[in-house]
């Protein structure tokens, strides 16, 4: 039987992100054709991890404590256990760790290092300083690696005019293990419109635009948000504002997402910016019709298919997959959920769309790409 090649995953923690539940899923299929090692900063694990992958963390430390200054001892303790292994294939996920990958290109040039990028970077930054530092940092690191994939078109052109990168770049989108299907009927026009959306409780994820828009229809409604965040009091006081205590539930961090989105009738996706959406794509995988702002970057290649758009303030645009809105528009997302509300035929289908969009992300059809880009 032939030996299987090496290869290692690198990423800071597999808490319960958008790029770490992307490397759970591949993980799975990974195992299958290589013998994986996955490289962590911080034993922080929320995903399953396959029994076959061997797990090194590379930190005794809180998570999080003092990343900067540890650094050293994370690139130390890396490329020692990349050369122990003889690693042929070394990705990494996000910023930091893919700085990590371009300093261990310098000192073993001889393993494959491949990095993904995973948010808009001109939008990912949290100041001018950090977002100066990646300007030097990026083109000085990440053109040291082999090559680069991330999850969206918008990224890859960003990197490219902005930020200097010139190594060979694609794009491989989000992998998804497609649910049951379930059957949905949106006849009854007199039934409550059951809302739903998901992330982290912060400004980027913008979830207060949506309980602004809710405080302003006429329709009966409940809506679900799912996630923990900073943000939470502050939307807690604003439901409490408009008084709406009984439709508005904020369920917090929850492992059986497809089980809530399965529940509901609607899913908005409400963010000033994002990398790939996993929250739009897995609504879409459990038929779930879909209103989402077209921020950068990846609504617009779900719900669209890449292809541009004009939106007009206080107006939706009914896409191929679902609808789209410009950021932070209350009024245009009053107009698109007042018009499905009032229209079940095109929330039907909407969902039944979702479900043929969502099929395009099955984790085999991704990960065939993955493999060959890795390999090619």
């Amino acid at each position: 039987m032939k030996e299987k090649q090496k290869l290692s995953v690198l990423n800071i923690t597999l808490s319960s992100g958008g790029a770490e539940k992307v490397i759970s899923l591949l993980l799975k299929e990974l195992v299958k054709d290589y013998d994986v090692t996955l490289f962590l900063f911080y034993d922080v694990v929320h995903f399953p991890v396959p029994d076959k992958v061997n797990k090194v963390i590379l930190s005794n430390s809180d998570p999080f404590t003092n990343m900067s200054l540890s650094l050293p001892l994370f690139v130390y303790r890396y490329n020692k256990e990349l050369r122990k292994r003889n690693i042929k294939y070394a990705i990494s996920f996000l910023a930091y760790p893919n700085l990590v990958n371009g300093l261990i290109s310098m000192w073993n040039p001889e393993i494959k290092t491949i990095i993904s990028e995973r948010g808009f970077p001109s939008d990912n930054t949290t100041s001018k300083v950090s977002f100066y530092t990646a300007k030097m940092f990026y083109p000085l690191l990440y053109n040291r690696c082999d090559k680069l994939f991330s999850n969206s078109v918008f990224i890859n052109q960003d990197l490219k005019e902005n930020f200097g990168i010139k190594i060979p770049m694609e794009v491989i989108y989000n992998p998804i293990e497609m649910p049951l299907l379930i059957s949905r009927d949106y006849n009854n026009s007199n039934q409550v419109l059951r809302i739903i959306t998901a992330g982290t409780l912060n400004t980027r994820k913008n979830q207060e635009m949506i309980i602004k828009a809710l405080h302003r229809v006429s329709f009966n409604f409940y809506f679900s948000i799912l996630g923990e965040g900073p943000l939470k009091n502050h939307l807690i006081e604003l439901i409490d504002s408009f008084g709406l205590q009984p439709k508005v539930k904020l369920e917090g961090k929850v492992k059986d997402v497809y089980n809530h989105l399965a529940n509901n009738d609607l899913f908005i996706l409400s963010s000033f910016t994002e990398g790939f959406p996993n929250a739009l794509l897995e609504a879409m995988s459990a038929g779930l019709p879909c209103i989402s702002t077209n921020c950068l970057s990846g609504p617009l290649e779900l719900l669209n298919e890449g292809s541009e758009v004009e939106i007009g303030t206080g107006s939706f645009y009914q896409a191929k997959y679902g609808i789209l809105i410009n950021n932070n528009d209350v009024t245009a997302l009053v107009s698109a959920m007042s018009f499905l509300k009032e229209n079940p035929s095109r929330l039907s289908h909407y969902s039944k769309m979702s479900l043929a969009r969502a099929q395009s992300f099955d984790l085999k059809t991704i990960y065939s790409q993955f493999r060959e880009f890795v390999e090619n």
